[in-house]
């Protein structure tokens, strides 16, 4: 199978071949990507017992903590972490913008701690990158600032032409090439960033905060393109953000990071819907933003109650059978879905009055349920 993933990457997504996004070959290109599963699957990203630490005036400062971390191939894969949690430390030791103080870092079966400055130049065309301020050439078009940096890979000059169409049309920007980069939305110019990283064929793709400096709407619009990306073409994405919406939209996995060091780490999935760290919790809070109205007190035979349901649980009206089970006033003060990669997750929030023996029995009943918890950090 592998060897059929190769020969057919070699004829159908060789920017030096057939292209990508050659009209006619589209729809072979998706029926084929979808019959092999399409993953390069000699991509890996291993970083062991790396740390980097800086010596600023006389002084230390620790940015990372020894850390050892595995990224799966064509995952894609999140950090997550307020302002100075090191999460952007640890994405640029990937491919040694940074130089970590101890470790190895392995990229594709390479230890690129190892290379010299000419290996890693090479190695460093097939890790792409993109920003959060874009880092275009302003003065330039969208198609000069991509031939910039095929012109630095030394691409074959025949298929430049070639190539930018392909990038543009997969970015969607195929009738923007010749207006200036000055003149394009913050969502376009992310887009050009997005093919400048994709124009030597990478096999890794990082992102430092790309969508911080977008709106809502043009966020999700990137960050479809971007899942898009690494469904077809089976890239490896690692993204970093503050931003607990972006990790819920793209991530398989998620790490959160907290003072220099990852402190929970897992499926997307999992994190969210069973936080340990307190700083998760706070990140899950962010996204449901619940509170219990100031005016509500809280005694025994008055009570608020959150449950969160798990998976095809969190679409089923659950309250209606409380309603019927139980003599208890129930009034909802707040509730959500929301879908972590396409899985549902939601939570309810309401307020219980009533015999106390009444609710303890609701308790015990939501408790042994399937699917369904009540939790105490929403709220």
């Amino acid at each position: 199978m592998k060897s059929q993933q190769q020969a057919f990457k070699s004829t159908v997504l060789n920017p030096a071949g057939i292209g990508l996004t050659d009209n006619h070959l589209l729809p072979f290109v998706y029926l084929m990507n979808g019959f092999f599963n399409f993953r390069r699957y000699d991509m890996s990203i291993h970083l062991n017992k790396v740390s980097k630490t800086y010596h600023l005036k006389g002084r230390t400062v620790e940015a990372l903590k020894e850390t050892s971390l595995d990224i799966e191939d064509g995952e894609i894969f999140g950090l997550i972490g307020y302002s100075g949690a090191g999460k952007s430390t640890l994405l640029r030791l990937i491919n040694l913008l940074e130089e970590p103080s101890t470790g190895t870092v392995m990229v594709n079966g390479e230890n690129l701690t190892q290379l010299s400055k000419n290996e890693l130049r090479v190695k460093r065309q097939k890790i792409g990158m993109i920003f959060q301020q874009f880092n275009l050439i302003e003065s330039k078009t969208v198609y000069d600032n991509i031939e910039f940096v095929l012109k630095a890979s030394k691409y074959d000059k025949k298929q430049v032409p070639k190539r930018i169409k392909e990038l543009l049309d997969l970015v969607g920007l195929s009738d923007k090439s010749e207006i200036l980069a000055s003149n394009l939305s913050g969502g376009q110019k992310q887009r050009v960033g997005i093919a400048r990283a994709l124009a030597n064929d990478p096999d890794v793709l990082l992102c430092d905060e790309a969508t911080s400096a977008l709106d809502p709407d043009t966020t999700k619009s990137i960050l479809k393109l971007l899942n898009n990306i690494n469904k077809t073409l089976g890239i490896t994405i690692v993204i970093i953000t503050h931003e607990m919406e972006v990790i819920k939209e793209i991530a398989d996995r998620v790490g959160v990071m907290s003072a220099g060091e990852i402190i929970e780490i897992g499926p997307t999935y999992d994190v969210f819907s069973h936080p340990k760290k307190e700083i998760t919790k706070d990140f899950v809070q962010e996204i449901y933003n619940f509170e219990i109205p100031k005016q509500i007190e809280e005694n025994k035979e008055n009570q608020v109650i959150t449950i969160q349901f798990l998976s095809e649980n969190a679409e089923e009206n659950y309250l209606n059978k409380l309603y019927r089970e139980f003599n208890l006033n129930i009034s909802i003060l707040n509730g959500r879905i929301e879908y972590i990669k396409d899985q549902p997750l939601g939570f309810l929030m309401f307020q219980v009055s009533g015999e106390n023996s009444e609710i303890e029995r609701l308790k015990n009943h939501i408790d042994q349920s399937n699917g369904i918890e009540r939790v105490a950090y929403i709220g």
